[in-house]
């Protein structure tokens, strides 16, 4: 999936991260996407800068953006969930592409009080009803922006 950014050049989502996830809305720095798996509220955040696989690769303002986009996700998936726990990671092993994690815990979650990577078999959402989550974190975000 191929997208402008500010410098012009065309941004490409990472073929993994474009077929796992749900498109949700762009912010200055990020495009944000929804993990499908229903089981956790799970954004991911990715910086449109290609080439780019670690946090200290980009320049000190997309860092200082990152870090408040990760705010502001972090924040609406908390207040939209009444989660416990907001975590937030970027590991990277399997999609090379920067991109954050910031999902929602519960105490009463699947994986609690372990991490979320590899926990279990994803559970899509599904595609015959409107997926509320997407829904209210799209409608969130476009007003917070």
């Amino acid at each position: 999936m191929q997208k402008e950014n500010a410098t012009t050049t065309l941004f490409e989502l990472h073929p993994r991260l474009a077929a796992d996830t749900l498109a949700v809305a762009n912010l200055e720095l990020c495009e944000v996407r929804l993990l499908n798996d229903s089981r956790f509220p799970w954004l991911i955040l990715v910086p449109r800068r290609n080439d780019v696989t670690e946090v200290h690769q980009l320049d000190r303002k997309d860092q200082q953006q990152l870090m408040a986009e990760s705010s502001l996700a972090s924040r609406l998936l908390l207040e939209i969930t009444r989660a416990d726990k907001i975590n937030i990671g970027a590991l990277g092993n399997l999609v090379p592409q920067l991109h954050w994690h910031v999902v929602a815990r519960r105490h009463d979650d699947a994986c609690w009080p372990g991490p979320v990577w590899g926990c279990g078999q994803a559970s899509p959402y599904p595609y015959d009803s409107p997926n509320e989550l997407l829904s209210q974190v799209t409608d969130r975000l476009k007003a917070a922006v």
